[in-house]
């Protein structure tokens, strides 16, 4: 039986600590997504919002959140809004990302996913998607463009 995210989200984001409970069961399902300990705190179709805290198992040697840990961090937010946003008939997986590190984020995280363009959600295609990562005081750290390739499901 299939889950809708969606729905999921409308049920459990509105009630205390929904959120929070919301993106724990995200983590259940892609386990390495736990590695941040991420909380969607925002998330509809052409958009999603994820916040990070700066903690010591996201921190480099520097002491600045790990690049990766920003990497996760954009995969999540891209990922979820591509969730609610194809159609139930489809499908998706990553197929790329390019990432480009502004400056040392030092701060708590939050990334901001939007597509580049809504899709008409053709049988197969690519279907991209922008994260931005910013810090506390709102000036960006780190920029992605994920590449999803979204397909149909396929029929038993």
């Amino acid at each position: 039986m299939a889950i809708d995210v969606s729905s999921l989200w409308t049920r459990l984001s509105s009630k205390p600590a929904g959120k929070w409970l919301f993106s724990r069961l995200v983590c259940l399902r892609a386990p390495y997504f736990a590695s941040i300990s991420p909380t969607i705190t925002e998330l509809r179709p052409g958009y999603c919002r994820v916040k990070i805290s700066k903690h010591r198992s996201v921190l480099n040697h520097l002491g600045s959140v790990h690049a990766i840990a920003m990497c996760n961090m954009a995969e999540v937010a891209g990922g979820m809004l591509t969730e609610v946003s194809v159609p139930r008939t489809h499908r998706w997986i990553p197929k790329g990302m390019a990432v480009q590190y502004l400056k040392k984020a030092t701060t708590d995280l939050v990334a901001i996913a939007e597509p580049v363009t809504l899709a008409q959600w053709p049988d197969a295609g690519e279907f991209e998607v922008n994260v931005k990562v910013e810090d506390r005081a709102g000036e960006a750290v780190f920029n992605a463009v994920i590449t999803m390739w979204v397909s149909l499901k396929k029929t038993a």
